[in-house]
């Protein structure tokens, strides 16, 4: 198949990452199955695995670097995407060509007929990367969780060091014991003879965690730290313990000062994989090309507009934190959201300090049956006094709030990853453009 017959093909199948949000069996019986009949490729290398309900993603591409400045070559699978499905897969934080990911998928649908019934839209991405990272002979691959982890697709892996970030309201009705169940179930990536690095500090929850099958575990705050944590023009500079050693003045080029304890998690985990300390210029090295897409990422600049997919109240709440101590405005604020509907409208707003804002444009995430209508989001925001306006595309409601920005002021468009990434898709076609229009321009010239 190609890529557009690949991605054909796998839209016939059940998307319950888009459709439902949350897995609806609890079995990995299907994984396995169509692992085994590909010739268990998870199986032909070791893995890092990353669960958490934020800061996976900035986890996993912070341990990338950190893999691929020591001279590895690491394959890396996250979800969901901003723009394009490519990104997913990754070798080296490069994404999946279209020809590798069509010949991936094309492996995958080769098996299905001899499947006990069809695998879902998930499970056929996470078989497709474990048979490219096979194909391509990656030494590591670092594996972030799609949800929760006990159940989740990719825990047909037996890591040697699986990480947990942190424990935060996503994907629960908040019943009675809502963290210690989320916890217990992050907790089931943890293998027997393993290292668990854990970033959730809460002493509640310590038992569900002291009760997991590794042979160690390294605490945050006790067998490493976050020492220093400061503001540096372009994202921070950090001071970090680990159980190897010390590590002063790593320069981070990320905002927000939730994104040390990513880092430190990060490193650790890559100490407990090499079983030694870091090379000081290395991580150095590895921290200072380190970039998050949709992570408090500046697309533009005059006015500024910023993207951040903080998507639960506690992703917000680290954006609302990040834009008071990092971001300086002496004009006005302008915040572009979108929501989905399994989100508290109101709670969302509050974490994302939309009172705050000069003006709340509300819009519709595309792409998502579960998106929450712009005008329902606005009921609310107008509810809590917020100046409101309803642009329901994403794209056009950033238009409308650059068109109202003067230079000096920001743009924040936050809620769902779906409308950020298509706004960064946009912005992504606008920068290609403009550089197709100046390569073409130096072509007449030479001319």
């Amino acid at each position: 198949m190609n890529l557009r017959d690949a991605l054909a093909w796998l839209d016939r199948h059940i998307n319950l990452e888009a459709n439902a949000g949350r897995p609806t069996g609890a079995s990995l019986d299907r994984m396995r199955e169509m692992a085994r009949v590909l010739g268990d490729p998870q199986t032909a290398y070791p893995s890092i695995h990353l669960t958490g309900t934020n800061g996976k993603g900035s986890t996993a591409r912070i341990t990338t670097a950190l893999l691929g400045t020591s001279g590895l070559s690491v394959g890396t699978y996250t979800s969901p995407h901003l723009e394009r499905i490519n990104e997913r897969m990754s070798r080296n934080l490069d994404p999946i060509s279209d020809e590798d990911l069509a010949a991936a998928f094309s492996a995958v649908a080769a098996i299905e007929p001899m499947l006990d019934g069809p695998p879902s839209h998930f499970e056929i991405l996470t078989a497709a990367a474990f048979h490219w990272f096979a194909d391509v002979a990656v030494d590591v691959a670092v594996l972030e969780v799609g949800l929760l982890g006990r159940w989740d697709c990719t825990n047909i892996v037996d890591a040697p060091v699986a990480v947990l970030t942190r424990v935060a309201a996503d994907h629960t009705d908040r019943s009675e014991g809502w963290r210690r169940a989320i916890a217990d179930e992050k907790v089931g990536i943890v293998k027997p003879g393993s290292t668990f690095v854990l970033g959730e500090t809460d002493p509640e929850l310590r038992d569900i965690f002291e009760a997991a099958p590794a042979e160690r575990m390294w605490v945050r705050d006790e067998d490493f730290a976050v020492v220093g944590n400061r503001v540096a023009v372009g994202g921070r500079l950090v001071d970090l313990r680990t159980p190897g050693g010390s590590y002063d003045d790593v320069f981070l080029p990320l905002h927000g000062a939730h994104q040390a304890d990513n880092a430190a998690c990060a490193l650790v985990a890559v100490e407990a994989f090499f079983g030694r300390a870091l090379d000081e210029d290395l991580v150095f090295e590895a921290f200072g090309q380190v970039t998050v897409p949709g992570r408090l990422e500046p697309v533009a600049h005059s006015p500024s507009v910023l993207l951040d997919a903080a998507h639960n109240p506690d992703g917000a709440e680290s954006l609302t934190a990040a834009l008071a101590e990092s971001f300086t405005v002496v004009g006005s604020r302008y915040l572009v959201v979108g929501l989905l509907a399994q989100q508290d409208t109101e709670e969302m707003l509050v974490a994302l300090g939309a009172a705050d804002f000069d003006l709340v444009v509300c819009c519709t995430p595309p792409g998502s049956p579960r998106a929450r209508a712009a005008g329902d989001v606005a009921v609310v925001a107008e509810m809590l006094g917020v100046a409101t306006e309803v642009v329901p595309d994403p794209v056009e409601a950033v238009a409308r709030a650059v068109a109202l920005a003067d230079e000096e002021d920001l743009v924040v468009v936050a809620g769902s990853i779906y409308v950020v990434g298509a706004v960064r898709a946009a912005y992504s076609r606008q920068a290609a453009e403009l550089a197709r229009r100046q390569q073409a321009a130096s072509e007449r010239d030479e001319d």
